[in-house]
């Protein structure tokens, strides 16, 4: 029996610069963190006392009575293909937060899976060779719209900047700013859910199509990503993140009309109304989690403002994708 446990994210800035359509000419970044809210994946190889082969269970439940190809699921299904893992397996997936709500759950989802699946292969990889694995079976196997940053932060863990294409490509560097600062920031935010699920890819594909006529809004917001990081690294008001955020928020609806709705809109026009600095829609936009930076003293009057929803404490991680329990299945038939 093998247990993982992979954070989700919030991405700050640089968002839809970490496309290959962009950063394969262009250069992209991203500042971004993960946090206390996890995907869990539990596996093990299934003893064949069962009708069925192997067993899949998240939303629905599958039973697999042959091979791999029935799997509905395209993420289990690719990656027992890709570790080419023939035997029956049961998979149990459990998260803190819904999918579909731009916290990068789709690919903290994949990055577990790999990880579960190789320590139940008895292998131990590396951070980044989940993340680049991760990123292959999700945009060439699947053949989903999405970019490398939610796959690099699940594998990784922690606060990072994140370069994107050239000889950079995907290199991580965790933030070495002072923990008051953090702390500071982490003061500053607030999280809450506007109830709705879309589809990630289908809004990113959308973006992705847009690059070649949306290059100065993508370079600014590359640019954007290392002004932020300046300001944490700097004795800068953190105010100063806060307005940038909103900056970027602005931009970030011009890459396709598809990125917000008049119901978000009129949330976030609420929110910088009773205190918030500024904010954003987090993921690939059109609903999910609203990322909102606010200053403590003002909190509760957003909140009380924004009553109809749901705040979602979360505080930051470091850790990555991990194996949290680890039992091999010695002794058992298979």
């Amino acid at each position: 029996m093998i247990i993982s446990r992979t954070p989700f994210r919030i991405s700050f800035f640089g968002g839809g610069t970490d496309y290959n359509g962009w950063f394969q000419d262009n250069k992209g970044a991203v500042l971004a963190t993960t946090i206390d809210k996890y995907c869990y994946i539990t596996c093990r190889y299934l003893p064949p006392f069962f009708e069925h082969k192997s067993r899949i269970i998240y939303s629905v439940i599958e039973h697999i009575n042959k091979n791999t190809d029935e799997i509905d699921h395209p993420s289990v299904r690719e990656v027992l293909r890709f570790l080419k893992i023939n035997e029956g397996v049961e998979i149990h997936h459990d998260g803190d937060l819904p999918a579909r709500t731009g916290l990068g759950s789709s690919s903290s989802f994949t990055v577990g899976l790999l990880n579960s699946l190789y320590a139940l292969k008895g292998q131990m990889v590396t951070k980044e060779r989940l993340a680049k694995e991760a990123i292959y079976v999700e945009q060439e196997m699947i053949k989903e719209s999405v970019g490398c940053q939610d796959q690099t932060l699940a594998a990784y863990g922690g606060f990072n900047y994140i370069e994107f294409g050239g000889a950079n490509h995907l290199r991580v560097q965790p933030l070495t700013i002072a923990g008051a600062k953090l702390n500071t920031l982490q003061d500053h935010l607030m999280l809450f859910f506007t109830g709705f699920s879309r589809t990630a890819s289908q809004i990113a594909q959308h973006q992705i199509k847009n690059i070649p006529n949306k290059k100065l809004e993508l370079l600014r917001m590359y640019e954007m990503a290392k002004e932020a990081l300046n300001i944490l690294n700097s004795k800068d008001d953190i105010l100063a993140f806060g307005h940038l955020l909103g900056e970027s928020w602005k931009l970030k609806r011009s890459l396709s009309d598809k990125v917000s709705s008049e119901h978000i809109d009129n949330l976030y026009e609420t929110a910088l109304r009773t205190g918030a600095v500024g904010g954003k829609l987090l993921g690939a936009g059109g609903g999910g989690f609203v990322l909102l930076f606010v200053e403590p003293a003002k909190k509760q009057k957003v909140k009380e403002a924004l009553k109809n929803l749901l705040e979602v404490p979360i505080k930051f991680e470091n850790l990555g994708s991990q194996i949290i329990f680890y039992q091999p299945d010695t002794g058992i038939i298979k």
